[in-house]
């Protein structure tokens, strides 16, 4: 189920001669101090790009914003009837906070404005956005920021209902960024990429928002793998017989509970001439739905378990975007796929599990599941050859408690961790390094096999960290690795904000392309 799509354009032309929809502009709040004007527009500022717009409302365009309740707060969409002042038939002022000093507003800033505005304007076929756009060095990541929100605002997933919603106005059809030069290369450079990019992301939020009856593991590798195929990737899909006789336990002790077999699909990416001579190497988690096995989550919100194969979802939509961009850099793709569910034939706590690297792991908790398929997609990936790993999964309970529903967990090793937080900044998708301590990872030894799955000693103590301290037994010593526990951002069960509306999020997608390109083109 495909969600409808948004193009997106460059144009140069005056906005107030654009015809379009709808005109969106920027406003920020202004503090108070001693440039600050009295009356009702007193506290809102114009940001660039809205001049000629505020020329044809003669000077009254912040007045009349201000008399509408405007107040520039981040995020915030007043619409004013333009009645023929303009072309377009509205503009729309978006909040961009206070005015930066001396500077542009943030990329992030940018991003989350664009897709506030575009969200807002659903039921307008064209907008045209008009934002503050630096001239300078920052201009290249501005222009992206507000492509990407653009498109990721305008995101609507098809869904399910039957009968036509007549209050449900559709998505923004088309998009023109306004810029001083529609012809200049590397504008045109960004535009191509944010499309890339960003369609890879809401492809990816498709995945996690489709019900999960309709996206069990077979159906979810051949979606990856037509996706994957259509792109020109390397696909190989690995069935239950191929796993048991692969000797991928872990894998296979999670999938044996559901009548939908598990999968492991590799997606593989080979740069024209060879590249740089690096590899990167992509892991995902992908239960499509996680019951907790015979270690059964309680009924309230399991519905959003639905979500559990994120990062799964981030990883085949990642390789579709790097299939696009081209980078100069060899990267594979492994998402190991499984259902988790209670039955007579599920794997139990006290059982021991033969993984596919030859360790033995005791199973004491069947819901800590996601480590367990992990742990086999790592070991492969190693034994494949690779220079970087990054795996990304909403692993842990944990990591909400620790970080919050925004801010993901990094474990791994230390330089990684900090490339992958520097990566989360540049792209709007924070994340935070954490430790791995060795008393976690003495709780996990097993009196009778190599490792067990938890640290039974410390309960829900330190559950995030549990998980990294797990899965570092699986990488060999010489992967620089990095685990991305995204259990909070991979879904956003609240109302719609900036440029995440609810539902799946696509986190950590526009990381990880970040971070393959920076491998790309540093080492």
């Amino acid at each position: 189920m495909t969600s409808p799509s948004t193009t997106l354009s460059l144009v140069d032309t005056d906005p107030a001669e654009l015809a379009v929809d709808a005109i969106v502009i920027g406003v920020h709040s202004q503090t108070g101090g001693q440039d600050a004007t009295s009356g009702p527009a007193g506290n809102l500022l114009l940001a660039s790009g809205a001049e000629s717009i505020a020329a044809a409302f003669d000077g009254k365009l912040t007045e009349t914003l201000a008399l509408l309740g405007a107040t520039g707060g981040p995020g915030e969409v007043i619409k004013l009837a333009t009645l023929g002042t303009v072309t377009a038939t509205v503009v729309a002022a978006v909040g961009l906070g206070p005015e930066p000093t001396g500077a542009a507003p943030a990329p992030e800033a940018l991003r989350r404005a664009a897709g506030a505005a575009v969200r807002a304007l659903a039921g307008a076929p064209r907008v045209a956005l008009a934002l503050p756009l630096p001239d300078d060095a920052d201009a290249p990541a501005a222009l992206r920021a507000v492509a990407e929100g653009a498109l990721l605002g305008g995101y609507r997933f098809a869904g399910y209902k039957t009968k036509p919603q007549p209050a449900r106005r559709e998505p923004v059809a088309e998009v023109l960024v306004a810029v001083p030069d529609a012809g200049d290369a590397t504008a045109r450079a960004e535009i191509s990429r944010a499309q890339a990019v960003a369609g890879a992301v809401r492809l990816s939020r498709d995945w996690v928002n489709t019900a999960p009856n309709e996206l069990r593991p077979p159906s979810f590798a051949d979606a990856v793998a037509g996706a994957a195929r259509d792109a020109g990737l390397g696909v190989e899909v690995l069935d239950e017989a191929a796993l048991a006789a692969g000797g991928y336990g872990g894998i296979m002790a999670v999938g044996q509970g559901s009548e939908a077999p598990p999968r492991l699909v590799k997606l593989t990416y080979t740069p024209e001439g060879g590249g740089s001579g690096k590899r990167v190497a992509l892991v995902g988690k992908g239960i499509t739905f996680d019951t907790g096995g015979i270690s059964i989550k309680p009924a309230q919100g399991m519905w959003e378990m639905k979500s559990d194969m994120a990062g799964a979802a981030a990883v085949g939509a990642a390789m579709l975007a790097i299939a696009a961009l081209k980078p100069s850099v060899a990267v594979t793709g492994y998402l190991p796929m499984a259902e988790n569910m209670p039955s007579g034939t599920s794997y139990r706590p006290g059982d021991v599990i033969s993984m596919y690297s030859g360790k033995k792991v005791e199973v004491l908790n069947t819901d800590a599941e996601g480590r367990m398929i992990l742990a086999d997609a790592i070991a492969r990936a190693c034994e494949d050859g690779t220079d970087y790993l990054f795996e990304t999964s909403t692993l842990t309970g944990g990591q909400v408690i620790a970080l919050g529903k925004k801010i993901a967990g990094v474990m791994g090793t230390p330089e990684l961790c900090e490339r992958v937080k520097a990566a989360g900044e540049a792209t709007g998708e924070p994340a935070w390094p954490m430790p791995l301590p060795d008393d976690v990872r003495k709780g996990m030894d097993s009196d009778v096999a190599d490792i067990s799955q938890v640290n039974a000693g410390m309960d829900r103590a330190g559950h995030m960290l549990q998980g990294g301290v797990f899965l570092r037994e699986f990488v060999t010593d010489e992967v620089a690795w990095a685990h991305i526990d995204i259990a909070g951002p991979g879904y956003h069960s609240g109302e719609a904000t900036g440029y995440w509306t609810k539902g799946g999020t696509g986190v950590p997608v526009r990381t990880l392309v970040h971070l393959v390109e920076d491998v790309a083109a540093n080492g």
